[in-house]
């Protein structure tokens, strides 16, 4: 059966407070009276109709009394199931007080806001390397009755179809970018969309809104994380590099165009290739470069 969230019939419950409340002294007022002015005065001559009407004011009273456990009380952020012999009744959300057949089971679910971490799971990204990633999951029920009766502990199964999507996340992508691959440290925006996604879409069968999914903690796990350092700074040195001959490249160039079309100087081809090869020393030098003043000339 498909259980979905419907409101349960119920009383206002004040109304109801106050009409138990005078029934809880009335009758046993009422009782005391009927005993002093009917009872008493009969003496020894009470029969099995006296008794039936004894047995009949006990059996008043014992409803009165039984009034007081239909009572139930709403507070806010906060929802009642209604469960009568087995069966959802509806659920109770506007905060007060409201009255139900006590006979009723009404278990109380919380709707505010929620969150937990994750803990921290080693796992392999698509590229095999070992990381540890951890996410934080904010979330709320919005469906009381599928939390209730369509999972067994709607919290446990928030945390582990939390962590199962986290685990299948972190396989999904490499944890560095690779050209313009998604990657887990490269694009955290559109990894939190893709797990609050995945996330949500195990819940939805339990009743519950993921409201933001996010990343945490991500790193390399212990026993990589040095060479992976190593590896990354190397990345670094090589795209500073290819950045810095990619523009020295381009100003050698500007600089013959120029001296060609201006006409500042006629070169050779050997003269143009002594021109670049001192032009990328001093743009691709780390150090600062020493000038050596040529009086002779490169032909001799």
């Amino acid at each position: 059966m498909n259980n979905k969230e419907r409101v349960a019939d119920s009383l206002p419950g004040m109304p109801m407070l106050v009409g138990t409340f005078i029934l809880t002294l009335g009758v046993p007022l009422a009782f005391v009276w009927w005993l002093v002015a009917v009872l008493v005065p009969m003496g020894d001559r009470m029969g099995l109709l006296e008794v039936l009407e004894v047995l009949l004011w006990v059996a008043v009273y014992g409803v009165v009394l039984l009034g007081w456990a239909g009572m139930t009380p709403v507070n806010p952020n906060e929802a009642r199931a209604v469960v009568l012999f087995g069966r959802y009744r509806g659920t109770l959300r506007e905060q007060g007080l409201a009255w139900v057949n006590p006979f009723t089971l009404r278990p109380r679910v919380s709707v505010r806001v929620r969150n937990f971490e994750t803990g921290k799971l080693k796992v392999n990204d698509r590229d095999g390397n070992p990381i540890e990633i951890a996410a934080v999951v904010v979330w709320k029920v919005t469906d009381t009755a599928e939390a209730l009766f369509e999972v067994d502990n709607y919290e446990n199964f928030v945390a582990v179809q939390a962590e199962s999507a986290l685990r299948n996340l972190a396989t999904s992508h490499p944890y560095d970018a690779h050209e313009d691959q998604v990657s887990l440290r490269a694009n955290p925006i559109e990894v939190a969309e893709q797990l609050k996604a995945e996330i949500q879409e195990r819940l939805d069968k339990a009743g519950v809104q993921v409201i933001e999914a996010r990343i945490s903690h991500l790193a390399y796990a212990p026993e990589i994380a040095n060479a992976m350092l190593r590896r990354q700074q190397a990345n670094a040195v090589i795209a500073a590099r290819t950045r810095i001959v990619e523009g020295a490249v381009g100003m050698v160039e500007m600089a013959l165009e120029q001296l060609s079309s201006k006409q500042v100087v006629e070169l050779d081809e050997e003269r143009k290739a002594q021109m670049v090869s001192n032009l990328l020393v001093v743009l691709c030098s780390d150090h600062e470069t020493q000038p050596v003043v040529n009086t002779g000339t490169i032909y001799a």
